[in-house]
């Protein structure tokens, strides 16, 4: 769901952008909270950092995505939030999106639906990530993010964002769509995976 569903213009008035470089935080686990971030230019993940050190990846956020949406009840990160490449974002405060929510029940309403997408998405990634063999989960990622005509897939970052999302080594996915790409399942074209409907293969 866009922004602009549950954007007021006093959210607009108070947002504030932020320019990110490649590696840089956003935020880290434990700071404290200051709203929802809507990614403007660029691609931000979600991290978290397991106890021997390895970053597991909890989402990759593009143009256009939210993230941070749990901070207006939470008074601290849950996670980190690092720039994938050069990134502009966009803060709507805490105190003016809860303030515009309490004027508008319409933008409250909004912004929930939005919230059901999102949980949506993550039961799918939890359900791919519990698909022990790499073929079948990427098989699931590929089925689940084609495009309306089934056809294509559209891929939001590079192949190295993929493997972290769907929490597989880079030399795994690659292998994997290259054993794809070679039985005709699919075709690999710029930023693009395109589907051939050899579900046999797929």
């Amino acid at each position: 769901m866009p922004v602009k569903d549950w954007l007021a213009p006093a959210i607009r008035a108070a947002s504030s952008e932020r320019k990110l470089e490649a590696g840089e935080a956003l935020f880290r686990v434990g700071d404290k909270t200051a709203g929802v971030y809507e990614i403007v230019v660029g691609r931000v993940r979600l991290v978290r950092v397991d106890r021997s050190g390895h970053e597991v990846v909890l989402h990759v956020a593009g143009v256009g995505d939210t993230i941070a949406e749990a901070s207006l009840y939470s008074p601290h990160y849950h996670c980190d939030a690092i720039a994938s490449t050069d990134a502009v974002v966009r803060l709507y405060p805490k105190a003016a999106v809860l303030s515009a929510f309490t004027q508008d029940a319409r933008l409250a309403q909004a912004f929930t639906a939005m919230l059901a997408q999102q949980v949506m998405s993550l039961r799918t990634r939890v359900e791919q990530r519990n698909i022990r063999s790499a073929r079948e989960r990427v098989r699931h990622y590929l089925s689940a993010n084609a495009d309306a005509t089934g056809r294509q897939v559209t891929l939001r970052g590079t192949l190295k964002d993929l493997a972290a999302e769907l929490g597989l080594s880079h030399e795994a996915l690659y292998r994997t769509l290259a054993v794809l790409e070679r039985t005709g399942a699919i075709k690999r074209d710029k930023g693009r995976i395109l589907l051939t409907g050899k579900a046999k293969a797929l």
